[in-house]
């Protein structure tokens, strides 16, 4: 039987293996922008600088926040934006499996988005 402590725990597992994840691909992109590197694709044709910021943004500063279980709803709907501009733009002429990553990983924020950070949060705090 599924406990309440237990879907709690599953939730804090999930929130944290699945940002920490994102962490890996988004911290490249967070040194680039550190560093004053701004080239960068630009899918939606808004620039180079504000589309790296918008990918560390989701790739790296919302996975923090889901980690820490802060703002989690809010920080889950920028990963979830992230990944769709990856996988319906930036690889929508590809076969499933170039934009398969970034559809599970939007599959996974689109999860906690719904279910929320659980108890063990620093939203529940």
């Amino acid at each position: 039987m599924l406990t309440k402590s237990y879907f709690n725990f599953s939730l804090l597992f999930f929130r944290v293996v699945l940002s920490a994840s994102l962490l890996t691909h988004g911290y490249g992109k967070f040194l680039k922008l550190i560093n004053g590197d701004f080239e960068f694709a630009d899918p939606l044709g808004v620039g180079a600088i504000p589309s790296l910021f918008f990918a560390v943004l989701g790739e790296f500063i919302a996975p923090i926040f889901i980690i820490f279980g802060f703002k989690t709803r809010w920080a889950s709907l920028v990963s979830i934006i992230t990944m769709a501009v990856i996988t319906f733009v930036v690889h929508a002429d590809d076969p499933f499996k170039g934009k398969e990553k970034a559809l599970l990983f939007g599959i996974g924020f689109i999860l906690l988005f719904l279910q929320g950070p659980g108890k063990f949060s620093l939203d529940k705090k």
